[in-house]
């Protein structure tokens, strides 16, 4: 065992195995790579009480959260000690909550943590929470439904099993999420709105609707942050934000169309090709760029390891176009056989002609914008 320090807590975890942090080598999983997630966590969810203590009496004590599938505690005690609100950390593994006791009286927050040794799913059934966080080892989706049901206020998800959901296992993604995801450039994104699609009807499911505050796409994971509302017309409008895409592999035309009843063109009306349709997928906001700015407000006297590296990820998708899907500079230029020149003087040639165009946090070599696919080729072939 050894202690490490993390945000404003310490952590007694495993000791380092010679194969790393992995749950057939680990007791119990701490994975610190996901520093920069749990930092984002923490002031996301402390923006999202801010909010929450505005429109209500609640004190900061009243509002609960859940760590459904704690490990070794970090992320629940962290919400615990850093945000204050009362914590709820569930693992089905007897280790894990053996050391999540110890972390807890480690950190001295024994006044605002519960540990509790329960499935997931069975927990979210018995009892409802302002906010509920899905962090699991893989896809989210099998507890999505309990979670659709328990949660009251914010709902926020972790998706490591990023192949099913961008397309690359296509089979594993189509049984896991109800969709067909494609495998294109902006994969990373497709998978984003796979998850966010596949949450809007099971949400819809349960009378929920949701409104996605942020939502991004790191290393090798999915993360989403959505706003829980209440009620069958709320939801149904929730829905009208789920549709289709057309992708053609050919020249990289992109179409969408929202809905869950919907016809596209199978043939590409750039190059004459067949295209590929994907989806049910979110097709609306990803994020809302004032709940990033609250997010970085909270970011900037707060101890974080990554947070130079977050408050990046989070400026990026305050200032990210509202537009499904991005494209990839360098895959343009190279169909049509010239030089990709300096990303933010194309984005400026977008923009003088009308258009408007942004950066994004998928990709550093990508950019979104409503100018259509002939008219970005026109303009790049122009500089």
């Amino acid at each position: 065992m050894q202690q490490i320090r993390e945000g404003e807590v310490s952590l007694i975890i495993h000791a380092l195995s010679e194969k790393g942090y992995s749950p057939s080598v680990t007791p119990v999983f701490y994975n610190p790579h996901m520093e920069l997630n749990r930092d984002i966590t923490v002031a996301a969810i402390a923006a999202w009480v801010k909010r929450k203590l505005k429109d209500t009496l609640y004190e900061v004590s009243d509002i609960t959260y859940l760590d459904a599938m704690s490990a070794s505690g970090i992320r629940g005690i962290r919400i615990a000690k850093e945000v204050g609100v009362s914590v709820t950390l569930n693992d089905w593994g007897e280790e894990a909550c053996k050391l999540i006791l110890k972390n807890v009286e480690l950190n001295a927050l024994s006044e605002n943590s519960k540990v509790c040794r329960k499935s997931a799913n069975v927990l979210m059934q018995e009892k409802k929470f302002d906010i509920i966080d899905i962090d699991p080892f893989g896809s989210p989706a099998p507890f999505l439904d309990a979670a659709a049901f328990s949660v009251k206020g914010l709902l926020a998800v972790t998706a490591t099993d990023t192949a099913p959901l961008c397309g690359a296992h296509l089979n594993s993604g189509m049984r896991k999420y109800s969709a067909i995801p494609l495998n294109t450039e902006y994969h990373n994104e497709m998978g984003a709105r796979i998850l966010l699609g596949y949450m809007a009807r099971v949400l819809a499911m349960h009378e929920k609707a949701m409104i996605p505050l942020l939502t991004h796409s790191t290393r090798h994971y999915v993360r989403t942050y959505v706003q829980i509302k209440t009620g069958a017309k709320v939801a149904d409008k929730s829905l009208k934000e789920v549709g289709f895409i057309a992708h053609c592999t050919s020249c990289g035309m992109v179409e969408y169309k929202k809905g869950l009843a919907v016809q596209l063109e199978k043939i590409c009306h750039v190059c004459g090709k067949t295209v590929q349709t994907g989806g049910p997928l979110w097709l609306g906001s990803l994020h809302d760029p004032e709940f990033c700015e609250e997010i970085l407000i909270e970011m900037k006297d707060r101890p974080f390891g990554t947070k130079s590296a977050s408050s990046r990820i989070i400026e990026l998708c305050k200032n990210e176009l509202d537009i499904p899907m991005f494209y990839d500079q360098h895959k343009i230029c190279k169909q049509l056989g010239v030089s990709a020149k300096p990303i933010e003087g194309l984005l400026e040639k977008i923009r003088e002609m009308g258009f408007k165009a942004s950066r994004t946090h998928f990709s550093g070599t990508s950019f979104k914008t409503d100018a259509g696919f002939r008219q970005i080729k026109q303009i790049i072939k122009s500089d």
